[in-house]
């Protein structure tokens, strides 16, 4: 009998996914171009709103066809195996690994500057041997133990949302340590039709992204037509609602002059609350709620990769699973990609290089929907279905598009070398298209 993910492993891997290091580290730069809350404030709505509408499009998506892969899935089944197998490809080499990798590091460097590891050439070989170690034993534990790795994971983020729950009470009772004003007038009107309004939103979809996470499980949760809906919309809720709390304290307690072209906003907001402690304390807490974000994106990542081992022979050997149902070499293989990537310390650019691709497949996913629907207007309806359609999809792309326009024209270096890295994909494509043909 297969193990199969439940309601809350769904969720916790939705609100892990989408909470890494965004939160903690954009808003730095977000106040250099924007300077009201109201703005601000909005930045995050949107991007929840975004999501949230996105997640729902996922959850009729993925009730109608309950099979583990995401946008893979989704995008074989609407428009052709080629432009799945692209999305899978893209997958496959950064989607997951990449933002892996760099979590991983991104907690290395927490730990590493909470226990002030001495000498800077040591503390980069610590972090590069914690960041692998970290890697392996989550690797470990997923590929040999489902059961178990479902009950970590569950833990891991049940302490990550009490430990922001509490981020925001505290700062709800501290006393005012800034001046920013909430109110809509001429100055923040003009800051939310400006071009840095939506180059913020670009980089405030990274932070939101993993919303569709449980689409890349869907044929491994309990009850799919219930519960997949439920994790993708509860999980994207609860994070709108963290984010939007997190980003009010932080504009609270820390001053915006002191916060402006900082990376560290965690490390400022822990000062403002701890004062000289707060450095081995905020520490020791991001690296801990990092293990969640790792840990998910190595439980959804290889379930990419196993679908698709399922469907091309070439590649059947990603599709093997082991005696306690996981996709264990493809969860092994991701692990080594991740690990070249720590060691390579190429994750960075992989990730804002690739993004643009990632938003376009997220994109013609949710175009996908509204063409099944037109070309199945007379099938029984799906167990979920978007409403009021066609008016939240139709702004899902309205907004996506602008945020892709403005990601083209910040960075259209990144965006066309990730379009070539989609390229490459379907290359692949045809030669495991001609190899299966070949096969008897």
């Amino acid at each position: 009998m297969k193990t199969k993910y439940g309601l809350y492993t769904a969720i916790s891997i939705v609100v892990a996914n989408m909470i890494g290091t965004g939160i903690f580290t954009s808003l730095g730069f977000q106040v250099m171009e924007l300077h009201t809350g109201f703005a601000l404030l909005l930045l995050w709505l949107i991007g929840g709103i975004t999501s949230l509408i996105g997640a729902m499009v996922y959850a009729e998506l993925g009730t109608l066809m309950p099979r583990s892969g995401g946008e893979y899935h989704f995008l074989s089944r609407i428009y052709h195996p080629s432009l799945g197998f692209i999305s899978g490809w893209v997958s496959f080499v950064v989607g997951f690994a990449a933002p892996t990798a760099a979590a991983a590091m991104a907690l290395s460097a927490y730990f590493t500057a909470a226990i002030d590891a001495p000498g800077q050439l040591l503390q980069s070989d610590l972090k590069i041997m914690i960041a692998i170690v970290v890697i392996l034993s989550l690797t470990c534990l997923h590929a040999r133990y489902k059961r178990a790795g479902a009950g970590f994971q569950n833990i891991i983020t049940s302490i990550k949302i009490i430990v922001l729950v509490l981020f925001i009470f505290i700062g709800w009772r501290a006393t005012d340590q800034s001046s920013v004003e909430y109110v809509l007038n001429r100055e923040s009107l003009g800051e939310i039709i400006s071009p840095s309004f939506a180059i913020a939103l670009f980089f405030v979809s990274f932070a939101y992204s993993g919303w569709n996470a449980a689409a890349y499980i869907a044929g491994e949760i309990k009850d799919p037509g219930k519960n997949i809906p439920r994790s993708l919309i509860l999980g994207t809720l609860l994070v709108t609602f963290l984010y939007l709390g997190l980003t009010w304290v932080f504009l609270k307690i820390i001053p915006v002059d002191l916060m402006y072209g900082k990376i560290e906003v965690g490390y400022l907001f822990g000062q403002g609350i701890l004062g000289r402690h707060a450095g081995m304390v905020m520490g020791l807490l991001f690296s801990l709620l990092l293990f969640s974000t790792i840990s998910s994106l190595i439980i959804t990542g290889p379930r990419v990769t196993q679908v698709m081992g399922e469907d091309y022979p070439g590649i059947r050997w990603f599709a093997h699973t082991s005696r306690q149902d996981t996709p264990a070499r493809a969860i092994y293989i991701q692990a080594a990609i991740a690990i070249v990537y720590v060691i390579s310390s190429t994750f960075e650019q992989m990730i804002i290089y690739i993004g643009f691709t990632l938003n376009l497949m997220t994109l013609l996913a949710v175009l996908g929907m509204i063409i099944r629907r037109q070309r199945n207007r007379n099938a029984p309806p799906a167990p979920y279905r978007i409403r009021p359609y066609p008016l939240l999809p139709i702004l899902f792309l309205l907004i996506n598009t602008w945020i892709m326009v403005y990601g083209l024209i910040y960075k259209p270096l990144e965006s066309i070398a990730g379009l070539t890295t989609a390229a490459l994909g379907y290359l692949v494509w045809l030669i495991l298209q001609r190899t299966k043909q070949k096969r008897p």
